[in-house]
């Protein structure tokens, strides 16, 4: 039986949900909004994003009056669908911030380092047990192309410093174990993991902690100016704000202005079950590093804390119309040719199931870059279009003091 066959067995029982989110000890629900309120900062949005900078403006300004509204769960989109890759990168990788941002690359360069170690900082100051460690970043060439691509990548890496290595076939294939593998370009600095379903939920309890009020099920149906203040309006009550953040991402918020420039894109991902002590031997991968092609369309894969492997990507795509639908989360034919691709670059684990499946929407630009901007005379900022990379992007220091006026896109 070829890859086709082993895929088709690996996913007849895969659960079609997402396998971070689907635990017994995820935390309740915070009530939603239940009356008319006032606040000095609304935030617009669960996710990484909103979470983050609710945090910040209650470190800086300690009994700041914030309330997070969540349409759904927090997290419930990209930030705890994605592949737990946190990267020091706020451009979307180095060559991307090169060719879009060559004058300012450097200071990107170096907030993004400094981001990353106050990521880590705030995941140890708050206690939240995210499984976050430091990880070597592996892109992997599977055609021949891929290597010219990787030995431009290394030369560009190494003019800003960066701890890289350029692997042969076979050095790469004796990391990880795979007969497609035809080199590796290997980053050891600046790049991490981390289990994002449970940083949501410790963000969450942080902020909470430091004072914000968190309502989940509490959608945004518009914000309207009135004058001093503007009013964010949900089905269970109305909060007067000084200042509003959207941060809905790829999902619609109430101001249509980042539809302009944000296109949603799904991502779908698989999840094994654990491998056995035999099976984790049959392939390496001793470091637990996180992997990627070195490809427009890339896989990117990594170990479970529980010795399971997450493997997604490579087929991104968009619906008629900027179309946004639960069902997409679910698709046979992307998550069949995931599978495949799985069994055709791990032969060895013939008969290995996959346990969950599932996809959501990504939000991108044609910078492939988060994008800024601001309504209601600046008393709302929006940020959107994170795309691969938006973990560690996602807490900006841009957000920080920033809700009156983001720097330009």
């Amino acid at each position: 039986m070829g890859a086709e066959g082993w895929a088709a067995q690996a996913l007849a029982h895969a659960k079609p949900v997402v396998f971070w989110s689907d635990r017994d000890d995820a935390p309740p629900a915070t009530p939603p909004l239940g009356a008319n309120i006032t606040a000095d900062l609304t935030v617009i949005g669960g996710g990484f994003t909103g979470l983050w900078a609710a945090i910040q403006a209650l470190e800086e300004q300690p009994g700041l009056k914030v309330v997070v509204l969540e349409s759904e769960r927090c997290g419930f989109g990209a930030s705890s669908r994605n592949g737990d890759f946190c990267d020091s990168s706020l451009t979307h990788g180095l060559e991307n911030g090169f060719s879009h941002w060559p004058a300012d690359t450097e200071v990107l360069i170096r907030l993004g380092h400094e981001n990353l170690d106050e990521i880590e900082a705030g995941i140890d100051r708050y206690g939240i047990e995210a499984n976050f460690r430091r990880a070597a970043e592996v892109g992997v060439a599977t055609e021949p192309w891929h290597i010219e691509s990787m030995e431009r990548s290394l030369e560009a890496h190494l003019s800003i410093g960066d701890d890289m290595e350029l692997l042969d076939a076979a050095e790469m294939q004796a990391r990880v174990h795979s007969p497609t593998y035809l080199g590796g370009l290997i980053r050891h600095n600046d790049s991490s993991l981390v289990d994002p379903a449970r940083l949501c939920w410790g963000l969450r309890a942080a902020a909470e902690r430091l004072g914000a009020a968190v309502h989940e099920q509490s959608s945004v149906t518009a914000v309207t100016d009135h004058s001093s203040a503007l009013e964010v309006v949900t089905p269970g009550g109305t909060i007067r704000s000084e200042r509003v953040l959207m941060a809905t991402n790829a999902y619609p918020g109430p101001v249509r202005r980042p539809r302009r420039y944000v296109i949603p894109v799904y991502d779908h991902v698989l999840m094994t079950e654990p491998l056995s002590t035999k099976q984790l031997a049959s392939i390496g991968w001793e470091e637990s590093e996180g992997i990627g092609d070195v490809s427009n369309q890339f896989h990117y894969y990594r170990l479970s804390e529980d010795d399971r492997i997450l493997w997604g990507g490579y087929d991104a795509t968009y619906h008629f119309n900027n179309g946004l639908d639960p069902q997409h989360d679910q698709s046979d034919h992307t998550h069949g040719m995931l599978a495949e691709h799985f069994f055709e670059t791990f032969p060895q684990l013939e008969g290995l199931r996959f346990t969950h499946r599932w996809g959501g929407p990504i939000a991108t630009t044609t910078h492939f870059s988060a994008t800024w901007g601001t309504a209601h005379e600046g008393r709302l900022v929006w940020v959107a279009g994170y795309t691969g990379l938006g973990v560690g992007a996602s807490r900006s220091p841009f957000l920080r003091s920033r809700c009156a006026g983001p720097p330009s896109s």
